[in-house]
Order: C-alpha cells, then sequence, then structure tokens
C-alpha cells in the first residue's frame, strides 16, 4: 500500500503589513530606554537597564507610569513627563535613524501597509519624519491612545485593521517587543518577529520572542519581502 504524499505546506499573501514603529521602522528603543532611565534616576530612584528594557519596552506611557508607580515608588507627574518627553525629542534630533532595509522593504511592497504603535501620536509623527518615513505611511498611522488598551491586548491591532478595511486573519504584524508578539497573536494575525534592532542584544530579547512562536523570526529586513510572500497560511486561512 502507498502512503499518500504529505500535502505541501500552505502559505498566503496579506492584505495588510502593520507595522510596528519603535525598534521596527526605526532605531528608537536605545535611546528612549535611556532616557526613561535618566529621568527616573533624576527623580531618585535608579532602574538597571535590563530590568527597564525587559518591564518597559513595547508598553504605552500609561503603562509604565503605572508600573514604575507600582514596583518602583516612583511617581510620574507632568512636569516629569514634560522633561522626559523633551529629552527624548532632543535626543532624536541627534541620533535617530531608520531601521537599516527599511526603505527597500517599503519599496516593495505590493499590499497596503499602516503603522500601528504603543506611543503617543505625536512621538510616532515626529520619529517618522525624521527619519524620511512619514509620508510612506500617513494618514495610515495608528497610536495606542486611540483604543482602551494597549499592547499586549489586542485592541491597537484591531483597530488598526477595521481602519484599513481589512479582516484580521488577512494581516501580519512586524514586531519587535514581546508584549507586541502577545498583541498580534490574540489579535487573530500572523506576525514575523523582528530581532535586528540594536535593542535586542542588550535587552536578551531573541529568545523572549522565539518562545512566543511567532509565525517567523526574523533578523535582517531585507529577508522581510520573502517572508511576506511565502507566510504560512493559518488553518482559518486555509
Amino acid at each position: 500500500m502507498i502512503s499518500p504524499a504529505a500535502p505541501e505546506p500552505q502559505s498566503k499573501t496579506p492584505h495588510l503589513v502593520i507595522f510596528d514603529c519603535d525598534g521596527v521602522l526605526v532605531d528608537s528603543e536605545p535611546i528612549a530606554i535611556d532616557v526613561l532611565v535618566e529621568t527616573v534616576a533624576a527623580l531618585g530612584v535608579h532602574i538597571a537597564t535590563d530590568i527597564a528594557y525587559r518591564d518597559f519596552l513595547g508598553r504605552t506611557l500609561k503603562t509604565v507610569s503605572a508600573s514604575l508607580a507600582t514596583d518602583h515608588g516612583v511617581t510620574m507627574d507632568a512636569a516629569a513627563l514634560d522633561d522626559m518627553r523633551h529629552r527624548l525629542y532632543a535626543r532624536y534630533e541627534s541620533a535617530l535613524k531608520p531601521m537599516p532595509g527599511i526603505s527597500g522593504v517599503l519599496d516593495t511592497l505590493d499590499v497596503p501597509a499602516c503603522v500601528a504603535s504603543s506611543s503617543v501620536y505625536e512621538r510616532i509623527e515626529i520619529s517618522l519624519k525624521l527619519t524620511g518615513l512619514y509620508d510612506r505611511f500617513a494618514p495610515n498611522i495608528y497610536s495606542a491612545t486611540m483604543v482602551a488598551r494597549g499592547k499586549p491586548a489586542p485592541d491597537l491591532f484591531l483597530f488598526a485593521a477595521q481602519q484599513m478595511g481589512i479582516a484580521p486573519a488577512d494581516c501580519v504584524v512586524i514586531e519587535d517587543s514581546p508584549a507586541g508578539v502577545t498583541a498580534a497573536k490574540a489579535a487573530g494575525m500572523a506576525v514575523i518577529a523582528f530581532t535586528g534592532g540594536s535593542h535586542i542584544g542588550p535587552a536578551g530579547l531573541k529568545p523572549q520572542l522565539a518562545a512566543l512562536n511567532p509565525d517567523v523570526l526574523i533578523d535582517d529586513l531585507h529577508n522581510l519581502p520573502n517572508c511576506l510572500r511565502s507566510l504560512p497560511a493559518k488553518s482559518s486561512q486555509a
């Protein structure tokens, strides 16, 4: 008796690519974490950089502020938040760069793309304008301030898909943080974990991201177009 051949693995090209901003489009995470640690230190509390990466990466400012208060006894009042914002934007002006390869990736996309970030809209806009990426996405830029719950809840990605008129099952998310990968999976979307940012090594994120079982894990954005063309189809999509 001849056993039937195993079925060929199925793949599906997504109808929408949702990019996280910090750590995916722009190499901003080390800058943001350094500024946060400096701001908290000025308030008298010293947090190790690796702890800051672990607790705050990919989170909304609201979540970060709550965690600082609960876990570290730090109250970020309006003055402290304003100081941190000014420090961050000044550092962006001098040091923020687009992620290597992202412009070429965007040139190859033949499906719609948008941005869905935990940052406030102002910060996303500044980041994208400084790196020449704003016109690539505007007006399809979504902030976690537009939804009830930030990552790791799925709200932001579901909101972005709704605004773009694409079903969640037809979306793929490009993320660099555990919170973002968790949010994408909770939204029922395919997710590609990107580990090429300069923060990934210091934060020890690669094994954390791999443990979350993203559909694909890449460390070079130049590989993204091929990954999008051969993305494994979910059973609900087959």
